[in-house]
């Protein structure tokens, strides 16, 4: 047996280091290209964008996500339906979604149909034609993706954590943003805002599947190659620090029958050494809910009390990270007379990493850590995501080979 998972052990080194290597160029411009050719006959291409609700501030807070809307809602040489049509007719995917660092357009297509998907995404990204009437149109839709949003509890709770541990500071605002800045902003702020944000500089076009390097950096030159960039080319803005607050907000509601708490402390940085040993921590608290049962034979301690006590009908450990800070802790949902114990058993389970996790449990952190990490890059999708993630955050793509031996 020992034999076997050695011979196991050998393979997934020898898969990690065969992994297609992630090339990267950066332009004249100073927009970088990166991408992962795995020779798929699909690819997802995606435009990468160092900007998201962070960037804003409490009068015009919610204008990167309402851009991302107006982005689909037409451009000066195609309509709304046009770029549909289009889309459709090439049989590909064109989504977006805003973060609280970063703004994202990315397709999904046939490799065949790279070219197009990046002209596309080049044209709805610097020749949007924020129409009055769409402008109009969209704030309607805003404000029900609000009312939405309030019915998931998870993100309200998340919302809410933002808002105590940064308070005061841009990473405590919603990206969505207030009712009352959904119902104001202009044609104005948003031209402001991509004026102000969106550049060559700050961009990082990525690409994984059915991808050529070459061919890539010849379309991001072509298309955006002449695209002005920000008023401070080359002197980026300073990000202002977002000082952690330990505080607590509870809102009560007698309707909902169940609690709904996130539990953290300040986190570490996309950069800081802390990240990983973090991340080992991460799953060392583990993840379950009711629908698992397993009782003694769950791995997590809090896990197994969470099973044999009935102190929560599910809970997830979290390490949320931005470029400074980042926020670590646990997401529970419980019987409202639950709660005190379930913190107090989250406590124990945080004293005991300090004082008494074993070498075997560590280990056994570390293989659960690094499949979760190979299991997350299923998809030419994912990887884009991860090739444009990290090239903004590290201004390179880690091997994976690189972050086995950092986990272990």
């Amino acid at each position: 047996a020992r034999q076997q998972w050695q011979s196991t052990a050998a393979s997934l080194k020898e898969t990690l280091i065969n992994q297609p290597p992630t090339r990267t160029t950066q332009l004249d411009s100073g927009m970088r290209v990166a991408s992962e050719d795995t020779g798929a006959p699909t690819a997802t291409v995606g435009l990468w964008i160092d900007a998201g609700s962070r960037c804003e501030t409490d009068k015009n807070n919610g204008v990167a996500h309402f851009m991302e809307h107006m982005a689909f809602k037409g451009t000066a040489k195609r309509s709304q339906t046009d770029l549909e049509l289009e889309i459709e007719n090439m049989g590909a995917h064109l989504n977006a979604y805003t973060s609280r660092e970063q703004t994202v357009f990315y397709a999904k297509c046939l490799s065949q149909d790279v070219p197009k998907a990046i002209e596309i995404l080049s044209d709805i990204i610097q020749n949007s034609k924020l129409g009055e009437s769409e402008i109009e149109r969209e704030r309607g839709v805003i404000l029900r993706e609000m009312q939405e949003v309030e019915t998931n509890l998870q993100e309200v709770v998340f919302d809410h954590l933002h808002a105590v541990a940064y308070q005061g500071t841009p990473l405590g605002r919603t990206i969505l943003g207030p009712t009352e800045n959904i119902k104001s902003i202009t044609r104005n702020d948003l031209v402001d805002y991509v004026r102000t944000h969106y550049g060559p500089p700050r961009f990082v076009l990525a690409g994984a599947g059915g991808v050529d390097h070459a061919q890539l950096v010849d379309l991001a030159d072509k298309h955006f190659g002449k695209m002005k960039g920000p008023i401070y080319d080359e002197i980026p803005p300073v990000l202002v620090p977002c000082r952690y607050t330990g505080s607590e907000i509870r809102v009560r509601d007698d309707s909902i029958p169940l609690a709904h708490v996130a539990l953290a402390v300040e986190g570490a940085g996309w950069t800081s050494a802390d990240n990983i040993p973090l991340m080992v921590a991460n799953t060392l608290m583990g993840a379950w809910d009711r629908s698992q049962g397993g009782g003694v034979n769950n791995a997590t301690n809090l896990a197994r009390a969470s099973a044999e006590d009935g102190l929560c009908h599910s809970y997830q450990s979290f390490n949320t990270c931005y470029k400074d800070t980042g926020l670590w802790g646990v997401y529970f949902v419980s019987d409202p007379m639950q709660i005190a114990d379930m913190i107090w058993n989250i406590q124990q389970e945080w004293m005991k990493l300090c004082t008494s996790v074993t070498e075997k449990e560590v280990n056994r952190a570390k293989n659960i850590l690094k499949t979760n990490m190979l299991l997350q890059l299923d998809g030419t999708t994912a990887i884009c995501e991860d090739i444009g993630r990290q090239m903004l955050c590290y201004d390179r793509r880690i091997p994976l080979h690189e972050l086995e031996a950092r986990i272990d």
